[in-house]
């Protein structure tokens, strides 16, 4: 699913304009953006939560040449679903390969 096809069923079930519906969705990410900038946990109930994590320096190997060089710190999101997704996750059909490589 995209960023468009969520504003688009916001506008189908909510009845906003797809203008406002837009600016919903721009908005909602915006805030979880600048939360996790500022290394705030992002949890939405129901769904999971957002966490930045920060990585400490290491070495690494090019694969290609085999040289050792030093990757340097970073920060990287991860997400952790709920419980409640999981379940909803494992009760719902499977999808066959077919109908997945036609979304």
């Amino acid at each position: 699913m995209t960023k468009s096809e969520i504003v688009e069923q916001i506008y189908e079930r909510v009845g906003f304009s797809k203008k406002e519906s837009a600016e919903l969705v721009e908005l909602v990410f915006n805030i979880i953006k600048a939360a996790l900038a500022r290394g705030e946990k992002v949890k939405i109930s129901g769904f999971g939560n957002f966490v930045v994590r920060e990585k400490s320096a290491r070495k690494g190997r090019n694969p290609k040449t085999g040289e050792v060089i030093e990757l340097p710190a970073r920060r990287v999101l991860t997400f952790k679903t709920s419980n409640v997704l999981k379940d909803a996750l494992n009760e719902a059909p499977v999808a066959s390969e077919g109908a997945r490589r036609n979304e």
